[in-house]
C-alpha cells in the first residue's frame, strides 16, 4: 500500500512491522496523517477497468471487420464515460469511505522488557480489555495479542487519526506508562500492512526466534478466547482466522519449524552456553512454574541429557501432571513456599511462573550461599516470564546473574541462518494467504449497499401501497385479506426486481476477479439508485413514519 505519513518529527513505516517511531521531538500519534492512492475498493475497480480496457482493445480490432452504427458508437462512448466517472468518483471518495484496520503495538524488536511487562495483559483479561476499547467513539472492533515478546492491539477504526489517538490514550492509561515514554517504541500499521504483519507473526517470521511454534498457539488463543466477545467483530474474526490458517500452512509446507527453537529452548541453549563446563550434569537445575513454557523447558533440557531437576509450582496437581508426562526425567516437585531454600540448593534457575510481581530480588540472592564450584560459584537465573519475576538488580551481586528474554538474541543469531531459506518460501505463501483475506474483506463492502438498496425499495413500496389504499377508499373500505394480498403482491414484485441486482453484489471473496466485478456492480448501483447513506437515512425515517400511520 502506497502511503505517506505527515507530522512534525515522527515517521510511520507501515511496510515493516519491526520499524518503530523514532524521533527526538515526538508528537502524538493522532497527528500522523496517512494519504493513500485510493481505498482497497478503488484499486479493485481500477483493476477491473484495466480488464475492460483490454477487452475494448480486442473489440476495436474486431470492429474493423464489420460496420459500426452511430448508436452503437454512442453507447460504447457512454459506457466508457461511465467507467471513467466511476474511477474518478472512487478516487475522490478517499479512504474515509469505510473503516480501516489498525495495528498498534510494541515487540521485542522495538521495546525492552522493562516496558513490555508494564503493558502486558493476561489472557483472562483480554475480553475486558476489548470491551473497554470498543467503548471508544471511533473503535468498532478490537483484539489483544499479549505474549512475552510482544503486545499488539488490532482494531477496526471509523477514523484512522482519531482511532489511533484513542488507542494511544487507552494504552497509556491501562499500563500506567506515559505517552512520551511509550511512543519511541511503538509501531503503527494500517489495512494491508496490518494484515501482512499479523500473518508474519503467526507464521513465526517476526518472532525473536525465527520459526518459533508457540506464537501460532498464542494467535489461535486470541481467536478462540474472543469468539464470544462482542467487540471481536466480523473483520477481526476473519483476520485472525486467516492468520491461524497461514501459520499452519507455513509450518506444514516449509521446513521453517525443523530445528526451530522456542523461547524456552533458547533459554535452555543459553544456559548451556553460559555454564563454564557447557554441561548440565555439573549443575543443579530448578524450574519455577509448571505451565506451557516450563513443559517446553523440560522437553529441551531432557533432549540435552539433563535428566535431574526440581520443579516448583503454586499447586501440586499441575506439577504432578508434568512429572507424569516425563517419566525418563528424575523430577522432584514442590510448592512455591520452598522457593528460597530450593534456589539456594540450585545452580541454574529457570523462572517461568505466571506471577505479576517479582518473586526473587537482590536481597533474596544476597542471603544465599554461593553456587557450587563446578559452575564457578555463580548462580545463574534465566527469567523468561513477562512481566519479569526476577529483579534486574540481582546483577549487582557477584555471586548471581540474571538473564531475561531480551538476552536470548545470542542464541537466535546462531540459529537464524539455517532457516532463512524456508522463511523465503513462507513469505511467498503469506502473500497468497493475504490476497485471499483481502478479497474476502473487499467482498464485505457490498453489505451496506445491499442493505441501503433494500431499505430504499421498501420505502418506495410502502409509499405506493399507501397511495393505492387511499384510492380504494382507505383502510376502512378494505378487508384484512385484501390488504394482505396487496402487501404480498407488492413485496413479490420488489423481490423479483431486486433479485438480479442483489445477486450481482454477492461474492464469497474466494476469487479476486469475481470480487472486482462485484465492486464495479456495487458502485454502478449506488449511482443508479442514489444510495448515499444520508439519502437512505431519510428513507428509513420516512418508512417508519408510514408504518406508524398505518
Amino acid at each position: 500500500m502506497a502511503s505517506t505519513a505527515i507530522s512534525s518529527g515522527i515517521r510511520a513505516t507501515p511496510s515493516k512491522a519491526s520499524h518503530s517511531f523514532h524521533s527526538r521531538s515526538q508528537v502524538a500519534l493522532s497527528h500522523v496523517v496517512h494519504t493513500t492512492n485510493g481505498s482497497r475498493s478503488n484499486r479493485s475497480v481500477v483493476l477491473c477497468t484495466s480488464t475492460d480496457q483490454s477487452k475494448q482493445a480486442v473489440a476495436k480490432r474486431e470492429a474493423k471487420l464489420r460496420p459500426l452504427s452511430g448508436a452503437a458508437a454512442d453507447s460504447s462512448r457512454a459506457l466508457q464515460q461511465l467507467r471513467d466517472m466511476q474511477v474518478n468518483n472512487n478516487s475522490n471518495a478517499g479512504e474515509d469511505k469505510r473503516s480501516c484496520l489498525v495495528a498498534l503495538g510494541l515487540s521485542v524488536h522495538t521495546c525492552p522488557v522493562s516496558i513490555r511487562e508494564k503493558v502486558a495483559i493476561a489472557q483472562e483479561n483480554w475480553p475486558a480489555a476489548i470491551a473497554t476499547l470498543t467503548t471508544q467513539p471511533h473503535i468498532e472492533e478490537a483484539a489483544v495479542l499479549s505474549t512475552c515478546n510482544r503486545f499488539e492491539l488490532y482494531t477496526v477504526a471509523l477514523s484512522f487519526n482519531r482511532g489511533v489517538a484513542e488507542l494511544e490514550a487507552w494504552l497509556s492509561e491501562s499500563s500506567g506508562v506515559s505517552i512520551e515514554e511509550l511512543r519511541p517504541h511503538l509501531f503503527l500499521l494500517r489495512d494491508e500492512d496490518a494484515t501482512a504483519h499479523l500473518l508474519r507473526v503467526s507464521a513465526g517470521l517476526d518472532s525473536l526466534v525465527l520459526g518459533e511454534g508457540q506464537i501460532l498457539a498464542q494467535v489461535k488463543s486470541v481467536f478462540e478466547t474472543c469468539q464470544k466477545v462482542d467487540g471481536f467483530g466480523r473483520h477481526l474474526n476473519g483476520l485472525f482466522k486467516a492468520a491461524v490458517t497461514a501459520g499452519k500452512r507455513v509450518r506444514s509446507e516449509t521446513k521453517i519449524a525443523s530445528g526451530a527453537v522456542s523461547v524456552s529452548s533458547a533459554a535452555a541453549e543459553l544456559a548451556l552456553m553460559k555454564l563454564p563446563t557447557a554441561c548440565y550434569n555439573d549443575a543443579r537445575i530448578l524450574i519455577v512454574g509448571a505451565g506451557k513454557m516450563s513443559r517446553l523447558l523440560v522437553k529441551h533440557l531432557a533432549s540435552k541429557n539433563c535428566l535431574d531437576m526440581k520443579v516448583l509450582n503454586r499447586s501440586l496437581p499441575r506439577a504432578e501432571e508434568l512429572q507424569a508426562d516425563f517419566p525418563e526425567v528424575n523430577m522432584e516437585i514442590g510448592l512455591m513456599d520452598e522457593l528460597l531454600s530450593a534456589c539456594e540448593e540450585s545452580d541454574v534457575i529457570f523462572v517461568a511462573s505466571g506471577s505479576e510481581t517479582l518473586i526473587l530480588e537482590k536481597h533474596h540472592l544476597e542471603a544465599m550461599a554461593k553456587a557450587s564450584d563446578k559452575v564457578g560459584g555463580v548462580r545463574r537465573l534465566f527469567d523468561i516470564s513477562v512481566p519479569r519475576n526476577v529483579g534486574a538488580d540481582v546483577n549487582e551481586i557477584e555471586s548471581a546473574h540474571v538473564y531475561n528474554v531480551d538476552d536470548l538474541q545470542e542464541v537466535v543469531a546462531k540459529n537464524k541462518g539455517a532457516r532463512e531459506k524456508a522463511a523465503q518460501e513462507a513469505r511467498s505463501m503469506l502473500q497468497q494467504e493475504q490476497a485471499s483475506f483481502e478479497a474476502w474483506r473487499d467482498s464485505l463492502e457490498t453489505v451496506p449497499t445491499i442493505k441501503r438498496l433494500r431499505t430504499k425499495a421498501e420505502e418506495i413500496r410502502a409509499k405506493e401501497m399507501e397511495k393505492t389504499i387511499k384510492k380504494l377508499g382507505g383502510v376502512e373500505g378494505l378487508t384484512k385479506k385484501q390488504i394482505r394480498a396487496m402487501e404480498d403482491l407488492s413485496r413479490g414484485i420488489v423481490n423479483k426486481l431486486l433479485h438480479g441486482p442483489m445477486q450481482s453484489m454477492r461474492s464469497d471473496g474466494t476469487d479476486a476477479r469475481t470480487v472486482n466485478e462485484t465492486l464495479v456492480n456495487m458502485h454502478a448501483l449506488e449511482r443508479m439508485f442514489d444510495l448515499s447513506p444520508q439519502e437512505i437515512a431519510a428513507h428509513i425515517w420516512s418508512a417508519k413514519d408510514l408504518s406508524r400511520r398505518r
